[in-house]
């Protein structure tokens, strides 16, 4: 019987989501197949093991905490007894490729992106720039970086050519203006699940919004506004890829905010979105294209848009551990694909290396 360390919570702004996912993929587990081992590192990045029997650890909600924990005294001997880890960490420290160094050292199989993929999907202005090199219709993009002292935040706007120029709120308005226009969204780089993401209209906004999304981290992007309805797509595979159809987030709120992800009931999905057959077809094409393009492995959920004026198409981005609480869109996906949860964990063991 496989060693399966399920590992969950982390120490990003995702903790709480990757509760609810690691503890939904546990629950969901054929524990036929596997000795399952679920670990859960906290806010400060201690780990712990649940000492609860695997058979009565409950789904738990996004918010919920866990009760019955102990501390690992050695982390790295307790990882060497595993066979197999499926590290279900959303965000920095578990989706960017840290936590896949680590293992990869370790000579530990896991599920998932390897380094590489994870790290460059983790950074949302990278990503932009292998999906521009990649030919994949985007949003279009401005990358400013935020330099912050003890009594001010400086920024810093970087061109294509990596050039950079100190610049003042007004002059990235201005750059604004004749480049993606306004609105905008400003996004941390590297972040998830919406947090720090601010949609702006004018130049107080901007600067409200760029202090706030350097809180989290010091490259920014402010990316051109893409009017439409959003669509998902997920793949699986390593060198074979496959997708999914493809579903519809319809937002309770101006945009999918984490609140609106994982507060609010009224916000709900689509499955299979109601698209013409073409469209479909094109969305996956791009889905698996962007998938190869970052080295993608094991899975991925993909995000579009197609925009209301004139039904183009056009990625939003690409996320390498997608949430798999009982309201994500991945494994939902699947299953009105023909793959059961169960049997799309069995599978995603399978592809880990």
């Amino acid at each position: 019987m496989l060693k399966l360390g399920v590992i969950f919570g982390g120490m990003s702004t995702e903790h709480d989501v990757s509760i609810a996912s690691g503890t939904s993929i546990i629950q969901n587990l054929d524990k036929q197949k596997y000795e399952v081992l679920p670990i859960y590192i906290d806010e400060s990045g201690k780990w712990y093991e649940d000492t609860k029997k695997v058979d009565e650890i409950k789904r738990l909600a996004v918010g919920d905490k866990l009760k019955e924990i102990t501390p690992i005294a050695n982390v790295i001997e307790y990882l060497k007894q595993i066979d197999i880890v499926f590290p279900v960490l959303h965000g920095l420290y578990g989706e960017d490729g840290t936590i896949q160094g680590m293992l990869e050292l370790l000579k530990i199989p896991y599920v998932g992106c390897r380094v590489l993929g994870s790290s460059i999907c983790m950074d949302k202005v990278y990503t932009k720039m292998v999906f521009k090199k990649a030919g994949i219709p985007q949003a279009n993009f401005i990358y400013i970086k935020a330099i912050r002292e003890e009594t001010e935040v400086r920024y810093q706007y970087i061109n294509e050519q990596f050039e950079e120029q100190e610049v003042s709120i007004p002059k990235i308005a201005n750059i604004i203006e004749e480049t993606i226009h306004f609105p905008v969204f400003v996004k941390p780089s590297n972040s998830g699940s919406s947090v720090g993401v601010h949609r702006v209209t004018n130049e107080k906004e901007l600067e409200e919004a760029l202090l706030d999304a350097s809180m989290y981290d010091t490259k920014i992007l402010l990316e051109e506004e893409i009017v439409g309805r959003e669509i998902e797509c997920a793949v699986l595979g390593n060198e074979e890829v496959k997708s999914t159809c493809v579903g519809e987030v319809l937002s309770a709120e101006d945009f999918y905010t984490f609140e609106a992800k994982y507060q609010n009931a009224t916000s709900r999905t689509v499955i299979p979105a109601e698209i013409s057959e073409e469209k479909q077809k094109e969305i996956q094409t791009l889905a698996i294209k962007a998938f190869k393009a970052v080295d993608g492995k094991g899975l991925s959920r993909v995000d579009f848009f197609i925009r209301k004026s004139d039904n183009q198409v056009y990625i939003n981005e690409i996320n390498t551990m997608p949430g798999f609480t009982q309201i994500s869109m991945y494994p939902k996906l699947w299953e009105a694909s023909g793959l059961s949860y169960t049997k799309l964990l069995d599978h995603l063991i399978q592809l880990a290396y």
